[in-house]
């Protein structure tokens, strides 16, 4: 496969095959988007699941085992892990909590990454991250396989041969995708299809309401190649709770949080979501909501999970979900009832967007 460029944008040519192109992801904005359903029967009460980021970090094992249990009593089977996040611990709490419960009660999601060896996603490297994640899950089989992020010192025919290998071994059920571009999920599914190799089918990426660069190219390019979407950053790491201020110390490591460290994570999220347009849009959400329903009737988080469910491009329809972090049982029960709240006020949904406006200049790429 070769990839070209043109007045018109990116274009793939599969070697060896007359007149065969696959047009650019315009092409397939232009497309999904006039066949876009965005009725509110087929946004509301999208799938959940549960993230597994802090397992090991925030939450100590005692207490992610309480998650969990709380999670599947409530019907929550999907658990959302990577190989990466915080030395393996996540995954190594997540499978001795498979060997107490048992591997039918849940779906269980990881990543590979290619900052996590050296053979990076190699076809070596891929194999062995994958069957890494298996042992420290103490499971035959993980339910979602995801590529973390692009790793471009090898080819991406490469890493989705091994992919391809490990799926007919019935090491993984289906392919996720998370932090490429709209073109590179198309170029993947592509290049997938020529091959006869398991396709993407999932899609996990940056979204909230104060972060929505997915909207405008990725979401066409996944309803057009029948891809869902899960999101992660609900709250943007923290910063849509309305706790922190401008003028944080962000290093102090006494203090809890995603944006809180010398570490490399913490400078990653600041990076990301540590700016005053940000703040900006916080403060004026906030002052919406007392406006509509009084102080303290609604908060900030509250707010941002009854956007994502209700008034987000996410679809029933089209299988799309949200990640719900787990860094303690209190937050995540607390999530699940304002979920069920149901639609916002329209006035607030206006500032929202308002607010989205504000921040888009500064607002982090969805892809790496």
């Amino acid at each position: 496969m070769h990839l070209c460029r043109s007045k018109t944008g990116v274009q793939f040519f599969i070697s060896g095959t007359s007149n065969i192109v696959f047009q650019n992801i315009r092409t397939f904005a232009v497309t999904a988007l006039t066949q876009a359903d965005t009725s509110d029967s087929c946004r509301k009460m999208v799938d959940t699941q549960i993230g597994a980021m802090e397992f090991g970090r925030q939450t100590n094992e005692s207490e992610s085992f309480e998650v969990m249990d709380y999670c599947l009593n409530k019907g929550l089977k999907w658990f959302d892990t990577a190989l990466m996040y915080n030395g393996s611990k996540s995954e190594k709490i997540m499978g001795k909590y498979v060997v107490k419960e048992g591997r039918s009660k849940m779906y269980i999601a990881t990543k590979a990454y290619p900052g996590f060896s050296e053979k990076g996603f190699s076809f070596d490297g891929i194999v062995e991250q994958l069957e890494q994640s298996l042992s420290n899950l103490q499971t035959d089989h993980v339910d979602i396989f995801y590529l973390h992020h692009p790793d471009r010192n090898y080819p991406i025919e490469e890493t989705l041969k091994a992919c391809d290998h490990l799926h007919k071994q019935g090491k993984f059920k289906e392919l996720g995708i998370s932090n490429y571009a709209a073109w590179e999920l198309a170029e993947i599914y592509y290049i997938c299809k020529l091959h006869d190799w398991v396709l993407p089918t999932v899609y996990q990426g940056m979204y909230n309401p104060l972060t929505r660069m997915v909207e405008t190219e990725l979401f066409p390019c996944m309803r057009r190649l029948g891809v869902r979407f899960f999101a992660y950053n609900m709250l943007a790491g923290g910063l849509l709770t309305g706790k922190h201020k401008m003028d944080d110390h962000p290093e102090d490591e006494t203090k809890l949080g995603r944006f809180f460290g010398k570490e490399v994570w913490p400078s990653k999220y600041r990076q990301r979501f540590w700016h005053k347009e940000y703040f900006d849009g916080v403060t004026d959400i906030q002052n919406a909501l007392t406006a509509c329903y009084g102080e303290g009737k609604v908060s900030l988080i509250e707010a941002c999970n009854r956007w994502m469910y209700h008034h987000s491009m996410l679809s029933q329809k089209h299988g799309d979900g949200v990640i719900l972090g787990g860094s303690s049982l209190t937050q995540l029960e607390n999530n699940m009832k304002f979920i069920n709240q149901g639609p916002l006020d329209p006035n607030v949904v206006s500032v929202f967007d308002r607010s989205w406006l504000r921040v888009k200049g500064v607002c982090p790429r969805y892809n790496r």
